[in-house]
């Protein structure tokens, strides 16, 4: 079959497991340097056909997920990027892994994965704990920047998780959990970066080759898998290069070859044809390798065709980072540990932790996690601002949370079952808030965001707003000492409302409340008793 014959064929709706085996048969076959196929359909890898892209209810509806950022740079327990951080002189991780590990020359990061076990992973209690928790879809990290991926990896054969570490399909044990309980399944995917990401491992066992491995645990094992090091380093500060934009591929980054995105285009679309996932998040600046590759494009492309093909409609999810508003109409935008200080017109997701991405023993032991109530203030902005708040757990090297994370979780899940009416398949009023946070300017993003925690924190003269049906829904973000609420948004004079209020009620009880509607405003009398989690309380207006 020629190759266009071939893609017409992926065309069709078929079963996601022939056209899985199809497509990567065909990628297969091709020669090397060609350009690699991906399912026929609507969408081709240009802007101006990602641009038609609609982003589906079923994430519009969701509003909260939850993250498992989990792989072997958990194993030492020691914070975020230990893969390139325990070979740079002088930083915390690296004094920290000479002491417990000894020489990086020796014990590099191949020998932490080997150690890497998971012995105690549970996914199917986590997934429905998070469940629990008022989550609606679960997202699994699949790779990090350590390029290795935590799935029975065809183009990744011996740096994957089923032949190293805990020598089990990761991706497959947190797939079934997720929809066993009901959740849409996402992927995390940020291995684009290992070329530059690992260049520190250059001064220790970045360069190793296979031969080396003669007598060692790692016999039959080729280095270069995991750490892709045999190039030239990007420059260095004193030579002109500049850190922030080689992670875009600029200011003097080393340049991937061709072989290194071509293998990543297979491992990633070996994950999505797979383990289909209804949602995959990279964390690139705008796709993987972009602008220096069109990998992302392709994939992107891939995904949405492949959607459609199988599912009958486009149900498929792709997160991106530092997006232009061509790119914003083409996947969804993702805002890294910050948020939007206005609403916006298309749906959006911030992603956030509640301690380091990687697990930290020292946030559970100076108790420094983020707070259910800091973590459902979020929730509440973000969606009233049109989005999507995507949060992680940090899980354990074995496999679990700590009892700390376990408690936050579990007060998310209460405050949830109250108050999740206000929350889920809603859409933005005409206003997303009002009150003394809205009136202070935001503080500005940096980057892919990271800008949360700058501002001012929430009281009770801050209001959130959400709609559904007949209603809308005014979030409290406090409870008032004298148990009452002037909301100016919902006054007789205001533009907003086409008819006077004709009901007030505490989501989560049906009695209705007291409420007088003035042209400055719709003042409201709260329950003498105050709820649980009264941090935040949703009032449906009607």
């Amino acid at each position: 079959m020629k190759r266009r014959e071939l893609l017409k064929h992926l065309g069709a709706a078929v079963p996601a497991a022939a056209l899985s085996g199809t497509v990567r048969a065909a990628a297969d076959a091709v020669a090397p340097g060609a350009a690699l196929p991906i399912a026929d359909g609507p969408f081709k890898p240009e802007w101006t056909s990602l641009e038609k892209y609609e982003v589906p209810d079923w994430f519009r509806n969701a509003k909260f997920g939850i993250w498992a950022h989990w792989g072997p740079q958990c194993q030492p327990e020691f914070g975020d990027w230990y893969g390139r951080l325990m070979y740079e002189q002088g930083s915390d991780v690296h004094k920290h892994h000479v002491k417990e590990y000894g020489d990086p020359a020796q014990v590099g990061f191949k020998d932490l994965i080997h150690q890497w076990k998971a012995e105690r992973w549970d996914p199917d209690e986590l997934v429905a704990l998070y469940r629990k928790a008022g989550a609606r879809y679960f997202v699994a990290m699949a790779n990090h920047h350590d390029n290795f991926d935590m799935y029975n990896s065809r183009y990744q054969p011996e740096w994957n998780a089923t032949r190293i570490g805990p020598k089990k399909d990761l991706m497959s044990g947190w797939s079934k959990a997720a929809r066993a309980n009901g959740l849409r399944f996402g992927v995390s995917v940020h291995a684009a970066h290992a070329w530059t990401w690992y260049e520190p491992a250059q001064k220790y066992d970045g360069n190793l080759t296979r031969m080396d491995g003669l007598g060692k645990w790692w016999e039959g094992l080729d280095p270069q898998g995991l750490y892709a090091q045999r190039h030239p380093l990007s420059k260095a500060g004193g030579d002109g290069g500049v850190w922030h934009e080689q992670w875009h591929w600029g200011g003097g980054a080393s340049v991937p070859d061709q072989a290194y995105c071509d293998k990543f285009f297979r491992r990633t679309r070996d994950l999505i044809d797979s383990y289909d996932p209804d949602l995959v998040y990279y964390d690139d600046t705008v796709l993987p390798l972009w602008p220096v590759s069109d990998v992302g494009l392709r994939l992107a492309a891939h995904q949405y065709n492949r959607s459609i093909a199988t599912k009958g409609k486009l149900e498929a999810v792709v997160n991106g980072k530092i997006l232009n508003e061509q790119q914003r109409r083409s996947m969804v935008w993702d805002i890294e540990r910050g948020q939007s200080s206005r609403m916006e017109p298309l749906p959006w997701q911030t992603c956030t932790c509640i301690g380091s991405w990687h697990y930290d023993r020292r946030v559970h032991d100076n108790r420094a996690y983020k707070s259910a109530q800091t973590v459902v203030h979020t929730l509440i902005d973000v969606v009233s601002k049109n989005g999507n708040l995507l949060l992680s757990v940090p899980v354990r090297a074995d496999g679990t949370i700590d009892a700390q994370e376990r408690a936050i979780v579990e007060e998310i899940g209460r405050w949830m079952a109250r108050n999740g009416e206000a929350i889920y398949d809603t859409r933005p009023w005409a206003l997303f808030g009002e009150g003394p946070v809205m009136e202070e300017a935001s503080a500005p993003m940096s980057g892919a965001g990271f800008n949360e925690g700058k501002g001012k924190p929430f009281s009770a003269a801050d209001i959130r707003f959400t709609a559904k049906d007949n209603a809308v829904y005014a979030f409290v973000m406090g409870w008032p000492q004298d148990g009452k609420v002037m909301i100016k948004a919902l006054g007789s004079a205001a533009p907003h409302l086409g008819k006077r209020v004709a009901r007030v009620e505490l989501v989560g009880s049906a009695r209705p409340l007291a409420f007088r509607q003035t042209a400055q405003g719709l003042l409201v009398t709260l329950p003498a008793r105050k709820p649980e989690l009264a941090y935040a309380s949703a009032l449906k207006i009607s």
